[in-house]
């Protein structure tokens, strides 16, 4: 990802590429450790915490 950076770019494009990273990688281990969810329960999820969007979650979903 580094390498894709602009030559003129700066330290906080270097530190944000760098926390974007991090976050995937640990991401990615809590997934592998902890187990990950379909698209679909995670919509259910959201829905559950936001009810005025729940018809629109499980519609976006229901079209895939």
């Amino acid at each position: 990802m580094l390498d894709k950076l602009p030559d003129n770019c700066g330290l906080d494009d270097v530190q944000n590429s760098l926390y974007v990273i991090a976050k995937v990688q640990r991401g990615i281990q809590a997934a592998n450790a902890y187990g990950n969810l379909s698209q679909l329960e995670a919509a259910q999820r959201v829905a559950k915490w936001t009810p005025q969007y729940a018809s629109y979650l499980m519609h976006v979903i229901a079209s895939k």
